[in-house]
């Protein structure tokens, strides 16, 4: 554990990144989700070996639209910062909501995801001495998933009550690193950014953002970000964090 410091303004909130920060990072083969929820929709079956080669092809076009839609999408939060959901990244690669195969790929889909998003085991007790600190605890994540989805696993995993305010960039205009997410989640959890520290996985979206806007932010630098998904930025942390404990050392010593 590391801190540079931070500002003078108490604190009143922590606000966290989802996916590698609160859940342990894996390394995930994106496109095999779409593989999964395409045969689902054209019903193929685990053992395709007696599936006409047509339809066989068909499902693995769609697999393919699927994933590339999605790169897409991100690419541009990477730009622009304009966000996407999974229903516009399926739309977008035609595909049909009212299909009567639709539901059972995306259960399929969501059950690829399951074992991945599992909430860290250190986040109970992390959040709990938060809060006892007199601390409100946030969650602000760039996603393409529905806040009902996020809070579901929030509640699967034990941790739902104890979250003070969530912010999705699936339903708001942007995604990290820009300011008006990093603002949004603030406003949702009562406070002002000067108020409030950001806690995060990657650099560009969770350290430099955040910082724009005057909130101190902590690196937890434990993820094996594909290059892919990187962007280089000149940055350095108000604080770094090993561990999620770590973080109630750090937010003490601010305070």
């Amino acid at each position: 554990m590391s801190a540079a410091g931070g500002g003078t303004r108490p604190l009143e909130a922590v606000i966290f990144d989802w996916g590698g920060t609160l859940t342990p990072w894996h390394t995930v083969d994106l496109p095999q989700q779409w593989r999964i929820y395409a045969r689902e929709v054209h019903g193929v079956p685990v053992d395709a070996s007696d599936m006409p080669p047509e339809e066989l092809a068909e499902a693995d076009s769609l697999a393919i639209r699927l994933h590339e839609a999605e790169a897409r999408a991100w690419a541009r939060g990477r730009t622009d910062h304009s966000s996407a959901s999974l229903e516009a990244i399926l739309k977008g690669a035609g595909i049909d909501a009212a299909h009567d195969r639709h539901h059972l790929a995306l259960a399929a889909y969501r059950g690829f995801w399951e074992p991945h998003t599992h909430t860290d085991d250190h986040v109970r007790p992390l959040w709990e001495g938060l809060r006892e600190r007199g601390l409100r605890v946030g969650v602000l994540s760039n996603t393409i998933w529905s806040r009902d989805y996020h809070r579901e696993v929030f509640e699967r995993d034990g941790v739902l009550d104890l979250l003070d305010g969530d912010v999705y960039s699936s339903e708001i205009h942007v995604v990290k690193p820009h300011a008006d997410a990093f603002r949004a989640a603030c406003a949702a959890v009562g406070t002002e950014p000067e108020r409030a520290v950001y806690v995060g996985d990657r650099p560009f979206e969770d350290v430099w953002g955040p910082q724009q806007i005057g909130m101190r932010a902590i690196w937890v630098p434990h993820s094996d970000i594909p290059v892919d998904q990187q962007v280089s930025v000149d940055v350095t942390p108000d604080a770094v964090a090993h561990e999620l404990l770590d973080i109630l050392d750090i937010v003490d010593g601010w305070r």
